[in-house]
């Protein structure tokens, strides 16, 4: 009953989400108006981490089984894919260097800004 109530929270989330891409006309996916929405009722406390933890793990551990779908597609396609296969490996290896870099390095200021924080606080 506990997984049942969590996922539900989940799906009205997600619901909602949805919603919000109806109404607003914003070029934004509605998964991501969703995590959005759940982002905010995780930091306000109008939702609590441990009501949704059980069965946001459990999705979290079936997400490769939700990839197959995909793959297929891509391997039904293949003749179409075949003369854009290199252009899209390049750019998908330079855009994930890309954000690694620049997440390494916003990373690296945080930390920086969060030592001399502390630093201030404990004079």
């Amino acid at each position: 009953m506990k997984f049942l109530r969590q996922f539900s929270i989940i799906l009205l989330i997600s619901f909602l989400g949805e919603g919000l891409r109806e109404l607003l006309p914003l070029p934004i996916p509605a998964s991501v108006y969703g995590l959005i929405l759940m982002l905010l009722a995780l930091c306000t406390g109008i939702l609590k981490v441990h009501q949704v933890k059980d069965a946001a793990v459990f999705l979290i551990e079936i997400m490769p089984v939700m990839f197959i779908p995909a793959a297929v597609g891509l391997l039904e396609s293949w003749d179409a894919l075949r003369p854009v296969v290199v252009p899209v490996i390049v750019i998908t290896v330079i855009t994930t260097v890309i954000v690694m870099v620049v997440t390494g390095l916003v990373t690296q200021i945080m930390i920086k800004r969060k030592g001399k924080k502390d630093e201030r606080v404990s004079k």
